[in-house]
C-alpha cells in the first residue's frame, strides 16, 4: 500500500490545534476567532452526488483566521515549517497588504509559525514579518531562520488550550504601548 502525500494537508495539524484553542477561547468568553475557509472555484461537479470532483484554489485568500479578542480586532495566518529556515515565498504579497491595512485600522495582525522539527510554535508579529519581507525586497535573504525568532514570543500550551496565543497578543500590546509612550517623550 502506498503512502498518501498531499500538499493540501500541510498545516492541518497546527490548524486543528488552533481551531480547538479557538473553541476553548469562545467557550470561556475570552475571544471569538473564526477560521476563514479557503476559497475554491469548482471545475467539475458530480451530477448524481452533487460533490465537487475537481476544483482549484483561488489565489486571493487573505488570512486563515479573523475575529476579536476582548474587543480588539485580530487576524492571523498559521504556517508550518519542517526546516529551521522559513521561505518567504509561503507568504503572499496580498496577505502582507491585507495585514498592513488591518493594522492601520487598529487591529492586530500576526502569524503563528510552527517549527515542526523543533516542535516549537511562535507568535510572529506583523511588524517582524514585514521586516523580513522588506529585507527580501531589498535584495536580502528570501527566508528567515529559527534563530531569528524572538524566544519571548514562543507559544506554549496551557491546560486545555493547545496553542495559547492570547499571552503573546498581550505581550505584543504591551510592546505597542511602550513604543507609543516612547514616541510621546
Amino acid at each position: 500500500m502506498g503512502t498518501w502525500k498531499s500538499r493540501g494537508l500541510r498545516g492541518s495539524t497546527l490548524e486543528d490545534m488552533i481551531n480547538h484553542s479557538n473553541e476553548v477561547y469562545r467557550e470561556k468568553h475570552l475571544a471569538l476567532i473564526q477560521k476563514i475557509p479557503t476559497p475554491i472555484t469548482p471545475i467539475n461537479i458530480d451530477k448524481d452526488s452533487r460533490h465537487i470532483t475537481l476544483a482549484y484554489f483561488d489565489q486571493k485568500s487573505t488570512v486563515d483566521y479573523i475575529g476579536a479578542v476582548q474587543g480588539i480586532p485580530v487576524c492571523f495566518d498559521a504556517k508550518e515549517c519542517s526546516a529551521r529556515t522559513y521561505p518567504l515565498q509561503n507568504v503572499h504579497a496580498h496577505q502582507m497588504d491585507f495585514m498592513k491595512e488591518f493594522e492601520r485600522q487598529g487591529g492586530i495582525a500576526f502569524f503563528i509559525l510552527h517549527f515542526t522539527a523543533e516542535d516549537e510554535i511562535y507568535y510572529v508579529p506583523f511588524r517582524e514579518m514585514a521586516r523580513f519581507w522588506r529585507r527580501m525586497e531589498d535584495g536580502g535573504r528570501k527566508s528567515f531562520t529559527y534563530e531569528e525568532m524572538d524566544r519571548s514570543y514562543q507559544i506554549r500550551p496551557s491546560r486545555d488550550i493547545l496553542v495559547h496565543y492570547l499571552d503573546a497578543i498581550q505581550q505584543d500590546l504591551i510592546w505597542r504601548d511602550e513604543q507609543e509612550e516612547a514616541k510621546c517623550q
